[in-house]
């Protein structure tokens, strides 16, 4: 078992999370990363059990280019939340870098609690992190996700789209994959599910 004390673990996992966010960020993302308890590894997964968890950030990651950065998050994390106290104190700004990171976590009840939080956030770096929700299993996900892509920050969406197609069209994919594996049921035509309306709706708007 890993002894989660020891920096160069530490150091890793603060790295590959300054890796999903823009340089200009990076003080910002250090006062996060600074209350994230990266110390534990006792999680709560899936089967509703304790587990010692061996790594808290999953090796696969994602790639999305912004601009003339590209930025690379996590697949998904293990680690719990911070204590209440010590997210209160962040500024603002801060808040926003938490609950994005917060979007990638294994618990998709935390994902969509964390995406709640940042409606009206339509920095470009936020929409990655809300974009890779579109290509995910969790309905009520898609149902937060819905309210967030509007007019006053569909431009973002597109901006990703352009700038990563074959993202886009592996997000897609997924998207489309998920329909057809637990909801083809339920919305038959696919025009009738929510994220193949979420799709169509950012291509419209692109067109």
């Amino acid at each position: 078992m890993i002894n989660w004390f020891r920096s160069e673990y530490y150091s890793e996992y603060r790295g590959r999370l300054l890796n999903a966010f823009p340089n200009a960020l990076k003080d910002d993302v250090e006062a996060v990363l600074n209350i994230l308890p990266f110390n534990i590894n006792n999680v709560r997964l899936a089967d509703g059990q304790i587990h010692k968890v061996d790594n808290l950030i999953h090796p696969f990651a994602l790639t999305v280019e912004l601009g003339n950065e590209l930025l690379i998050f996590p697949y998904r994390l293990y680690f719990n939340e911070p204590d209440a106290e010590s997210e209160n104190k962040l500024s603002e700004l801060q808040k926003t870098i938490l609950n994005c990171i917060y979007l990638r976590h294994h618990d998709g009840y935390l994902r969509q609690r964390r995406l709640e939080k940042l409606i009206n956030k339509n920095q470009d770096w936020v929409t990655p992190f809300k974009l890779q929700l579109l290509g995910e299993y969790v309905f009520e996900i898609l149902e937060v996700l819905d309210k967030h892509i509007n007019d006053e920050s569909i431009a973002s969406y597109i901006k990703i789209m352009s700038e990563n197609p074959k993202y886009w069209q592996q997000t897609e994919s997924r998207m489309i994959s998920y329909w057809n594996e637990y909801y083809r049921w339920r919305f038959p035509n696919i025009r009738k599910y929510l994220g193949r309306q979420i799709v169509d709706r950012i291509k419209k708007a692109n067109a």
